[in-house]
């Protein structure tokens, strides 16, 4: 019991630690939903037309885009955990600007800035996590970061309510700080370490980690070894192929996951979630709900909050694959009827006017359930450890730019198909999802990295890793 406990903790102090980057990234994401009416309140002039107001909502992606294909190399060389820490002070710049900014430009600098942030983060955070983690425990420590995520759109939204904007970017930029420190004493990812030559031994120690969680595929033609710690002899492996190579990039074991990965990071976006978290009050506004549109706001990310929690309670037990075809089926019914709300304007009737706010808390429960944070668990699961930086970093700015594509696209399409329209054509995409889960995603609950990569690789006879008899503290 005593090993256990020891186990779980240490991995979930390290999980904790690392997803406060993800909160971060809930607080840029929820900034402008508070933000923007304390502009137009207190600073009018810094804010002249309806164009200026888009971009400051939907400008963040475009910095994430970029900072996601930084990500890749940066964490590669440098290493998981030094690139989360090496993030933190960029970003609480990025938020000191924001609220010393003067004028217009230099407000999207510091939305630039925080959305660089987010790309930096977003895949180091997520295989951070998954490599440091034992395979029974994982689903539940993998959710956390977007428990985190939820629990810092909520803080936006409820410091927003009552913070002027400046004020609110400084808060933010604490936590960059908080970042910085808490990641000092932790240890870089053991799997990171066995990839670069380097002694892993005291990160395993440290961890706790089961021989389960370190088992190792070492190649297409060698037998997979049991355990990457020094405590035992590894065969000689020679170093791996760039990924860019033909053979490697069009191998199963990177040509599936990475299909299923960036379809799923798509498909998270065009459900319409950032165009929600990003423009609330606005949609309340012009959905003429009877409720307050900052009171309805909070609700919102309280309800995202609550039901990530339950996602994070269920995932190991559950498994991914159903919390996805769950998510789906719901996000798809509550988009069509928030379409259904605009285009019948059931504001004019009694309790009708309340559709607006029931619908997208359904849809945040549906949402958060699966969809909110699976596809980024997923993202430290899916892919091969050597190749692991590289393709994660590119499923996130494939789920980065969607982002934008997504937010700049909202007023457009409003004035294009209508609201309404707007909203059914996201309950479509998330219709698609379900399909898409049913028929490409498969189960990783329970299964160690190293099983999940001999998956993809499709052998005829299976080179299997004799688990059965390896010790697991879980």
């Amino acid at each position: 019991m005593t090993k256990l406990s020891t186990a779980f903790l240490k991995q979930l102090w390290l999980t904790i630690a690392a997803s406060l980057a993800f909160l971060i990234i809930g607080l840029v994401r929820g900034y402008s939903s508070s933000a923007l009416p304390s502009i137009e309140s207190h600073d009018p002039g810094l804010m002249q037309s309806s164009e200026q107001k888009s971009w400051i909502g939907s400008i963040t992606p475009l910095g994430s885009f970029l900072g996601s294909l930084l990500s890749g190399p940066l964490m590669h060389h440098a290493g998981r955990r030094r690139t989360l820490q090496l993030t933190a002070p960029l970003w609480g710049a990025g938020w000191l600007i924001l609220g010393f900014a003067p004028n217009f430009p230099i407000v999207l600098l510091g939305r630039i800035m925080s959305g660089l942030g987010i790309g930096l983060v977003l895949a180091p955070t997520q295989v951070y996590v998954s490599e440091c983690c034992d395979p029974e425990i994982r689903g539940r420590l993998g959710s956390l970061p977007t428990l985190s995520m939820s629990l810092g759109i909520l803080i936006s939204y409820i410091a927003g309510s009552w913070l002027y904007w400046r004020y609110l970017a400084f808060l933010s930029a604490t936590f960059c700080a908080a970042l910085f420190v808490v990641l000092i004493r932790l240890p870089e990812s053991p799997v990171w370490l066995e990839t670069q030559g380097l002694d892993n031994e005291y990160a395993m120690k440290w961890l706790h980690l089961s021989k389960h969680a370190v088992a190792a595929v070492n190649g297409e033609t060698q037998e997979p070894v049991k355990s990457i710690s020094g405590n035992s002899l590894k065969p000689v492996e020679e170093p791996p192929k760039s990924l860019f190579t033909r053979e490697v990039f069009f191998s199963p074991s990177v040509t599936k996951p990475l299909i299923i990965g960036f379809a799923l990071l798509f498909l998270q976006q065009f459900s319409g979630i950032d165009t929600i978290i990003y423009f609330t009050v606005e949609i309340f506004q012009n959905a003429g709900s009877t409720l307050n549109p900052m009171t309805a706001t909070i609700i919102v990310g309280a309800v995202q909050l609550f039901s990530n929690g339950i996602s994070t309670m269920l995932v190991d037990r559950a498994g991914r694959r159903p919390l996805l075809l769950l998510s789906s089926i719901t996000m798809c019914v509550s988009m069509v009827s928030m379409g259904a709300a605009f285009y019948f304007e059931f504001e004019k009737a009694s309790w009708l006017g309340y559709l607006p706010i029931m619908s997208l808390v359904v849809f945040m429960l549906g949402f958060s359930l699966g969809f909110g944070g699976l596809p980024f668990l997923l993202l430290g699961e899916l892919f091969p450890k050597h190749y692991r930086s590289q393709l994660s970093a590119m499923a996130s700015a494939v789920n980065l730019s969607s982002m934008f594509v997504v937010l700049k696209s909202y007023h457009p399409l409003e004035h294009i198909i209508t609201s309404a329209g707007t909203f059914w054509m996201y309950a479509a995409f998330s219709g698609l999802a379900f399909f898409f889960v049913v028929f490409f995603v498969p189960e990783t609950k329970g299964k160690s990295l190293a099983e999940i990569e001999q998956h993809f690789r499709g052998k005829k006879h299976q080179e299997s890793i004799d688990l059965q008899n390896v010790q697991t503290k879980f």
